[in-house]
């Protein structure tokens, strides 16, 4: 269905394979590393198409994960590669890459056609230092999804989530809260989605020293707590996003925490299920205070090596234009950056937690900003799993000595 309304919106892209299709010369080639998407393809022919010749985008697709993703490309860019044109960014790498002098600057009309309409929390993971280094073409939120026939109304913060659990086991139904606890980059957004709902700070606003405040340590409290409580599967310490997926497909879990794929999911997998099964944001950790959830997605940036940067910031341009992002969103369920793409008639279909989704885009929670960001994420995965054996306070106190040798890039390595 998705393969067929990709090929109704964007159309035929060649009338002739000699004539239509025929490449530019080498020199006007714009070489994309960019993650595995479905259909990202259709979106770089149909950018060829109206480029009538200018450039030509090529896609070379990174591995799955983001480890790999990021390996490649900073081994190359490191080595003064000029192969490489545009680049997909995970939202977390930004200011890594800027530092490092590895992306150019956005600048003049290309920096003002990227801003136009695009929501600021997406446009904060794009910018370093008050400069915008990168276009942001997706975006995500975690949502909290849970059983209508269980639970009528979504729990409002984490104690009631937990107490409404703990309850319905006691009544015999299914109460398990699926949550990605194993030791990676996962568990950190849920971290931060804590501490920033909190209002809490791990790292000072320059990206240069450790704070892991108040706030920081309340969310540690509210994991410790969840980790405690009895409201998991056995296998919650060692499962990632898809895993919780599917636990909660199986029906022994009235509650879930995760991004908006699962939806298309569940209306696949157990429809049955899906019908009872509603959406909210997340739930808070401070009553009466909305919650904050971490943004994911992807920024494109273009190589500071790159040969030809005024045909790779015009081809960029195109792949995250608002026409691009709504095929996309559709067609690869990565929710738009432009606000105004979430008013299409088409969006109401595929993403009916649309306005969730842009409730939490629009006050959001956003990673520490630094060029250790990497660093940072690998030390905190460790002090945080397992949840359960947190101790609050002492985990702070080492997080602020190994978080800030993860800024000062020591005994840590990317």
């Amino acid at each position: 269905m998705r393969k067929a309304r990709a090929v109704a919106v964007l159309g035929a892209v060649c009338a002739s394979v000699l004539a239509a299709c025929a490449p530019p010369p080498d020199g006007n080639t714009v070489n994309l590393y960019y993650a595995p998407e479905e259909n990202l393809q259709a979106v770089v022919d149909r950018c060829n198409e109206q480029a009538a010749g200018r450039y030509r985008i090529v896609y070379h697709k990174l591995p799955r994960e983001a480890d790999g993703q990021r390996e490649q490309m900073v081994r190359r860019l490191a080595a003064g590669d000029g192969g490489m044109d545009v680049l997909g960014l995970d939202v977390t790498w930004t200011a890594e890459f800027a530092e490092a002098g590895w992306i150019r600057e956005w600048t003049g009309a290309a920096q003002r056609t990227a801003s136009a309409g695009t929501l600021s929390g997406p446009l904060e993971t794009a910018t370093w230092e008050g400069r915008l280094y990168a276009a942001p073409k997706n975006t995500n939120v975690q949502l909290l999804w849970y059983r209508k026939d269980l639970v009528p109304e979504p729990p409002a913060t984490w104690d009631e989530m937990i107490a409404e659990s703990q309850r319905l086991e006691r009544e015999g139904e299914p109460h398990w809260i699926s949550f990605s606890g194993a030791q990676f980059e996962g568990l950190f957004v849920h971290y931060n989605s804590l501490v920033e709902s909190a209002g809490g700070r791990i790292v000072s606003e320059d990206g240069k020293r450790a704070v892991v405040d108040a706030g920081a340590v309340r969310a540690l409290e509210v994991l410790r707590d969840f980790g405690t409580a009895g409201v998991t599967s056995a296998a919650m310490n060692n499962a990632m996003q898809d895993d919780a997926r599917r636990e909660f497909e199986s029906g022994q879990a009235a509650f879930q925490l995760n991004w908006p794929f699962v939806y298309p999911s569940l209306q696949e997998n157990t429809p049955e299920l899906a019908r009872d099964v509603g959406w909210a944001r997340l739930p808070a950790v401070v009553p009466g205070v909305p919650s904050k959830s971490t943004i994911g997605g992807y920024n494109l940036a273009v190589s500071s090596h790159s040969t030809k940067p005024d045909l790779a910031f015009e081809a960029a341009l195109c792949l995250r234009s608002p026409e691009h992002q709504l095929f996309s969103a559709i067609n690869d369920g990565v929710p738009p950056t432009v606000e105004s793409v979430y008013e299409h008639p088409s969006m109401a279909e595929e993403y009916p937690m649309k306005d969730a989704i842009l409730e939490a885009l629009k006050d959001p929670g956003v990673r520490p900003v630094t060029p250790a960001a990497q660093n940072v994420s690998t030390v905190l995965t460790n002090l945080l799993a397992p949840v359960a054996e947190i101790d609050p306070a002492a985990t702070a106190e080492r997080m602020r000595t190994e978080v800030q040798n993860a800024l000062d890039s020591k005994g840590v390595m990317p």
